[in-house]
């Protein structure tokens, strides 16, 4: 595991990578979208997938989209060594605070992860087909992180009950653990077919 520090229009942000599998798990928005990066450390814990978060550990959290997060070296890093990317994103919808959007350019892998978490978190609906997705949310942008590894990847947007179990704001958060063991099954699923290879 490194940490890095790193500043991003004006933004300090904490990065943290592991490498592991060519799968890799990654949270650009874990200190404004909470539980996004926590949710994704348990689950490469859980896999050995690659990971990457970002967190602000000071100042007011700042929200950079997606596209504009730079290519700073820990990116670079997971990147180059991650073929299939996950990024794990929270909206706030009020008309749909129990359905998760998995947009993304890798529309197979969105599906196996789609199937994964209805078998255990049926609680949520995940939303596969991308003319249901509100188009903020689609994650098909070309210089979204998310599609810049060799096989795209999987953008989940989780609302908040989906991200975490507490209904204000912790430090750090707890990802309700159906939903953890849903995007795991999916990792495992994607890995076992090959994806990220």
């Amino acid at each position: 595991m490194r940490t890095e520090h790193v500043r991003i229009e004006g933004v300090d942000f904490l990065t943290t990578l592991t490498l592991g599998a060519p799968v890799g798990l990654l949270a650009l928005h874990g200190g404004v979208e909470g539980g996004t990066a926590e949710l994704a450390t348990e689950v490469a814990t859980r896999t050995g997938a690659t990971l990457l978060t970002f967190t602000q550990p000071t100042g007011p959290p700042t929200h950079i989209p997606s596209t504009r997060m730079s290519p700073c070296a820990p990116l670079t890093t997971f990147l180059s060594h991650t073929t299939l990317t996950i990024s794990l994103h929270g909206h706030n919808r009020r008309a749909t605070p129990r359905t998760i959007y998995a947009g993304g350019s890798n529309r197979p892998a969105a599906r196996v992860l789609a199937a994964a978490l209805s078998d255990s978190a049926p609680a949520f609906s995940t939303i596969t087909t991308l003319s249901d997705i509100p188009h903020p949310l689609r994650g098909l942008h070309p210089d979204n992180p998310v599609n810049l590894t060799r096989d795209g990847g999987v953008q989940l947007e989780l609302p908040v009950l989906a991200r975490t179990t507490h209904p204000a704001p912790t430090d750090p958060e707890v990802p309700p653990e159906p939903v953890v063991e849903g995007i795991e099954a999916g990792v495992r699923a994607l890995m076992e077919r090959g994806a990220g290879r």
